[in-house]
């Protein structure tokens, strides 16, 4: 069949996103230009305005992160939704700390240059100053993802302690829910009922990993939480919960 024949034939999302990750050109073509849409959508909500393809350097910026998404994503990550979306929220915010970086900061390659213009070794001053701000910055972004995954989380009638009460008490436990709410967000149609109605589709579940409804319903609040994780862009808290448990 070809590019042209394909075209009549209405293909799904996700068979065009595996042939583009296989090199098809075509596939990935089109797949960039069915989201079109989505992707100025993201573009716009992280901006805060709307957004011309024509004139806007964010749009070309949105684009290129939704062409990166293609490339990276795999099934652990979750839905291709999220995990674009993800990809492209991030990528804007380093082109705006890239731009904002060139447009009001003196480098500080400016300063670690003697008179005749030798280099000069940054300072212990100067470092901690950097370590600081840096801190600063990734203090203020969890916090950020911390108020924003809590009212999340109360969508569902769960709170903090909530939380901290449903967590599986043995590491064991808690690695098996947490595989449990990544298959939850899998598939686009388990993850849109899961984060419209807090539904977990306990059957699918079961019949893919042999477990018992039972251990599911006892750790159905657990799953839920981190499935509701998964399906936001919150990088640190995500790291925090996958690596750790």
């Amino acid at each position: 069949m070809t590019y042209l024949d394909r075209r009549n034939v209405q293909e799904r999302p996700e068979d065009l996103l595996a042939r583009a990750k296989k090199g098809d050109a075509d596939a990935r073509n089109q797949l960039i230009l069915d989201y079109t849409p989505f992707v100025l959508k993201v573009a716009s909500q992280k901006v805060g305005r709307y957004l011309r393809p024509e004139s806007d350097e964010e749009v070309t910026v949105a684009l290129l992160a939704f062409n990166e998404a293609i490339d990276a994503y795999d099934q652990e990550r979750g839905s291709f939704i999220s995990f674009s979306q993800t990809v492209i929220q991030r990528r804007l915010v380093d082109y705006f700390r890239q731009r904002q970086q060139r447009q009001h900061e003196v480098p500080l390659s400016d300063f670690e240059r003697d008179d005749d213009g030798s280099h000069v070794e940054t300072g212990p001053l100067e470092q901690a100053a950097k370590s600081a701000w840096q801190v600063r910055e990734e203090e203020e972004a969890r916090r950020q993802e911390i108020e924003e995954y809590a009212r999340a989380l109360r969508k569902y009638g769960i709170g903090w302690g909530d939380l901290v009460k449903a967590a599986p008490k043995h590491r064991d436990s808690r690695d098996r829910a947490i595989q449990l709410a990544r298959a939850a967000v899998r598939r686009p149609e388990y993850q849109q009922g899961l984060l419209d109605r807090g539904e977990i589709p306990v059957q699918a579940l079961v019949k893919e990993f042999g477990v018992s409804r039972r251990l599911i319903e006892r750790h159905r609040k657990y799953i839920l939480a981190v499935a509701v994780l998964l399906s936001h862009d919150l990088p640190y808290l995500q790291q925090y919960v996958l690596e750790r448990g």
